[in-house]
């Protein structure tokens, strides 16, 4: 990481919005290939690209607590 300010926003009844130079690492601690500067998290669980959100979260119905 560079040091550049690193944002997470969670969206309502959606993805974990992260922007800048964040290391995204799986469970196993080893890092996930990121190919662009602002990447989509997936929290429904049901993303068939996960970490990354594909959007099945509005399908799915998924809400989120307020």
């Amino acid at each position: 990481m560079t040091g550049e300010r690193v944002t997470v926003t969670a969206y309502t009844d959606g993805p974990l919005l992260v922007r800048g130079d964040a290391d995204i690492l799986d469970a196993d601690g080893h890092r996930v290939p990121r190919t662009r500067r602002t990447v989509a998290l997936c929290r429904c669980g049901l993303s068939t690209i996960k970490p990354y959100c594909d959007g099945t979260h509005k399908a799915a119905g998924f809400r989120t607590d307020e």
